[in-house]
């Protein structure tokens, strides 16, 4: 039996393929794609990919705005036998020359207004093909699919073939990436499909990214395995999304999205009759979030919680036989997959006693990237996989995360990595030393806050730094502000103590 995740995808469309799959809510004109044109879209796709003769396990790289095609070329990758690799495409020229570097891709497609430089990193690190693909359906990507034929026999693939490359960032050095098999990718999906009660006559707005687990595999699997129709945004505009809700059922989103709809007068139970379903993730849903858009819809959001390395692990229930859901926590584990709060002996905790959260199932993923070392290390004597998070469980084993052990930020879904921006930070003239910590933002979740030293006899300025920055990374990442300070606080050991940085900043956006 193929194992390829796209198989299980293909499996799934209905028998009627004239009927609409996506329809593209925010274009200009109508734009319907049906699940006739993802099918031929995908078999061109992966036909163009074969053609090129590329070896065994080669990576497929994306740094492209949100499209349909984006998606399509995702699933061709999967049918061809190819490993996906999605890039934000706010990635500046630096974060893009490593992630080119690390993963050697064979093909990279980019936005075709990025081709110039984008070109030039991958072809001095060895990859063969860069295509472009833009918002407008127009790029080579697509000139050279168009004469390729639109019958494809999807690869055979094993279990544990690699399928993805997402690459998440550690607390120190540089980004990891963290391989996903079809095996991960499917026994969730399939997973999520029954917990969630996934029908074939659900509609998903689709208003996240497609670069990372949250809008890539968790929303786009849940409708394609249902063969469920989508109503795609490419960017995600309140308003507009509220005027949808009366044609949909599903909505996933961060919980910015959900702060940034509660501020709409036009959301309203009324609005969210035909509504079955608000799912929140890639971040804490603050507890009067959930509260006001209970008061406000009359529907309480189901919040679940995953990673870039494990797919979803746990969630609130959907139906009600299965329980209520509580907010403030990320539910129960889900079926098939296993997770305990640990202390620092490895030993169980008992309800309410706060320690590591570490994981293990056939979601959890089989390592980083040529990082054989780091892999071995964040994974158990036992195997089970340390996820950095430290939560506990109540008595009916539904888990709360009350903090991040590795010092992540998560800024309006985003993660940010202190110390990525610290090494930005600490290679610009005049700066002696930096620390970065999130503080708490009303709209984000939490802001980036940077607090840097200057060399001796050097005069700094928050904002030049800021403007630097802005030249070098992704905008998620920039600090919203950068104080200039004598020194850092420390404690004994020398080690810079963040949490008093914390506390000092923690009205900044109050």
């Amino acid at each position: 039996m193929n194992a390829n995740l796209f198989a299980a995808l293909h499996v799934a469309f209905p028998q009627d393929l004239d009927r609409c799959a996506i329809e593209c809510a925010d274009t200009a004109a109508e734009l319907r794609y049906s699940w006739r044109d993802l099918e031929r879209g995908t078999a061109m796709l992966a036909n163009l990919l074969v053609s090129l003769d590329l070896p065994p396990g080669s990576r497929i790289a994306a740094q492209t705005e949100k499209s349909v095609e984006a998606l399509m070329l995702y699933l061709a990758v999967l049918r061809a036998g190819y490993v996906y690799l999605p890039l934000n495409p706010a990635y500046q020229a630096a974060e893009l020359r490593y992630f080119i570097e690390n993963a050697e891709p064979a093909v990279l497609v980019c936005a075709g207004r990025h081709f110039g430089w984008i070109s030039k990193l991958a072809f001095l690190a060895g990859t063969r093909y860069v295509f472009t693909l833009n918002e407008d359906r127009s790029g080579t990507l697509l000139d050279r699919a168009a004469q390729m034929s639109d019958v494809h026999a999807v690869a055979e693939k094993e279990p544990d073939d690699l399928a993805a490359i997402l690459y998440t960032s550690g607390t120190t050095g540089r980004s990891k990436g963290a391989m996903l098999s079809h095996r991960n990718l499917l026994s969730n999906a399939q997973m999520l499909k029954d917990f969630w009660a996934w029908r074939s006559d659900d509609v998903l707005i689709h208003a996240l990214p497609i670069f990372h687990v949250h809008g890539l595999f968790v929303a786009s699997h849940g409708a394609l395995l249902a063969g469920a129709r989508m109503i795609w945004f490419a960017k995600f505009e309140p308003r507009a999304v509220i005027q949808r809700l009366p044609q949909a059922s599903v909505f996933m989103g961060v919980p910015t999205l959900y702060v940034r709809m509660l501020q709409e007068a036009a959301l309203s139970p009324d609005v969210c009759r035909a509504m079955r379903l608000f799912i929140s993730g890639s971040a804490p849903l603050l507890i009067d979030t959930f509260k006001a858009w209970q008061s406000r819809t009359g529907h309480t959001i189901l919040e679940r919680y995953g990673m870039s390395e494990t797919l979803m692990l746990s969630s609130n229930p959907c139906r009600a036989l299965d329980g209520e859901r509580i907010g403030g926590t990320v539910g129960p584990a889900l079926p098939g997959v296993e997770i305990r709060v640990v202390d620092e002996q490895g030993q169980a905790c008992g309800p309410e006693v706060i320690g590591h959260v570490q994981v293990r199932g056939p979601n959890v993923f089989s390592g980083y990237w040529r990082m054989p070392e780091k892999t071995q290390e964040e994974f158990s004597a036992d195997g089970w996989f340390k996820t950095g998070d430290v939560g506990r469980f109540d008595a009916q084993r539904y888990l709360t995360i009350v903090g991040r052990s590795k010092d992540l930020i998560i800024s309006g879904g985003f993660n940010v990595y202190p110390a990525e921006i610290e090494s930005f930070l600490n290679e610009m003239p005049g700066v002696a030393e930096s620390a970065v910590v999130g503080v708490p933002h009303p709209d984000f979740g939490e802001a980036v806050v940077a607090v840097v030293v200057a060399q001796a006899g050097v005069s700094l300025q928050g904002a030049d730094l800021i403007a630097t920055l802005k030249r070098q990374i992704a905008g998620f990442k920039v600090p919203k502000q950068v104080f200039v300070v004598d020194e850092l606080p420390r404690n004994a050991m020398g080690k810079v103590q963040k949490n008093l940085l914390r506390e000092q900043h923690r009205s900044l956006f109050a």
